[in-house]
């Protein structure tokens, strides 16, 4: 993570950075490299704390198979995003990557997962449709 966000920092110097009142094309990406490598320096010091992390009952699975539905399901819901953002719109798009990505928790019911769904539609309505107005119809129809 610290070299990456470094190599983030490097590469957005190339462009012209600005100030946070009149911000040029390289603010984003040096601003992003630098929250990445704080946040990964902070992680290595905090795995160099020296205390044994306390296993939580209950948590995790019986079997030595590395557990893949958080995963699976997060790249599920992408690719539905994908392809219902350019054949069905906004919000079908916004209501399966949600859905879909919600199911790979496994303390998630269905019924959670739908109400969370519902609620992050609405606000993607709100804030990319209308108070941003992005150009991606709520549906369409193809």
């Amino acid at each position: 993570m610290v070299l990456v966000g470094l190599g983030a920092i490097y590469a957005g110097t190339d462009y012209h950075v600005g100030s946070l009142s009149h911000m040029g094309p390289g603010f984003f990406p040096a601003a992003l490299g630098g929250l990445l490598t704080i946040t990964g320096l902070l992680i290595a010091l905090s795995a160099r704390s020296g205390q044994p992390a306390e296993s939580v009952p209950g948590e995790g699975h019986g079997h030595g198979l590395p557990d893949l539905r958080g995963g699976i399901c997060i790249v599920l819901g992408v690719l539905a995003f994908l392809l219902l953002g350019e054949y069905g719109g906004l919000l079908p798009a916004t209501f399966a990557i949600v859905f879909i990505s919600a199911l790979g928790d496994r303390k998630n019911t269905v019924k959670q997962a739908l109400m969370l769904s519902v609620l992050m539609s609405l606000i993607a309505i709100a804030v990319f449709w209308w108070a941003l107005q992005l150009q991606l119809p709520l549906f369409r129809w193809v």
